[in-house]
């Protein structure tokens, strides 16, 4: 695929013998694209991603993949703070919830798909560790949000995972919690851990409530994830 060259400064080594092991997808929450690329491109915002998706389908990289770029903040997956230095983030050009949450248009997630397939090509990334910015900072962030589609990245073209349990019995809450642990959430907020899988798994009702459909795709989830 044509991948245009956004070189931004912000970036580090990764600290040695770093695995990379996590995919991380994010929407810019801006105004425009061009607007998320300055931001992303200037030395004073201390924030970057290693590429920036256009709604057109433009491919633009702004970190190589061997460097530690500033996507995801303070973090967690699966136990371990410093997602940064494992992982890749993309980000895809979207209003976000605050200027004006939308679809994503088809041609900005077919360009995704490309990419995504290229870069587990290139790194041993577990279909597990595909992961949404709310996934690993669920009380700070909700992108790429309950309009992504994520089924259809893990059930048509292998990216990720997409759970189909049927509503089960609710659990004891502390059963509930282990389970969202064990699939990699930080669950010391823990309305916020079960909106942030509700966001990814379940997105048609995010409010972090216990209930059965949600108990039913976790339960689903974990058999995929043991």
């Amino acid at each position: 695929m044509t991948i245009a060259l956004r070189p931004s400064p912000n970036f580090e080594p990764r600290p040695a013998g770093t695995v990379i092991d996590t995919l991380v997808l994010h929407y810019t929450g801006m105004e425009s694209g061009e607007a998320a690329l300055a931001r992303l491109c200037d030395a004073e915002s201390k924030v970057s991603a290693h590429y920036v998706v256009e709604e057109d389908g433009s491919v633009f990289a702004l970190v190589p993949e061997e460097m530690r770029a500033w996507h995801a903040g303070a973090s967690s997956w699966r136990g371990a703070a410093d997602v940064n230095s494992r992982s890749i983030g993309i980000e895809l050009v979207n209003p976000g919830h605050e200027f004006g949450y939308r679809a994503f248009p088809g041609a900005q997630i077919e360009a995704l798909i490309r990419l995504c397939r290229e870069i587990l090509e290139r790194h041993p990334i577990p279909a597990r560790n595909v992961v949404g910015h709310s996934d690993v900072a669920p009380t700070r962030k909700q992108d790429p949000g309950e309009l992504f589609p994520w089924a259809e990245l893990a059930e048509r073209h292998l990216i990720g995972l997409w759970p189909c349990g049927e509503p089960t019995a609710l659990p004891p809450e502390h059963v509930l919690l282990a389970g969202l642990a064990h699939v990699g959430y930080d669950i010391h907020d823990p309305k916020a851990a079960l909106a942030a899988f509700q966001r990814h798994f379940r997105p048609w009702k995010v409010d972090g409530l216990i209930d059965e459909e949600s108990v039913g795709r976790l339960r689903s989830l974990l058999r995929i994830v043991r």
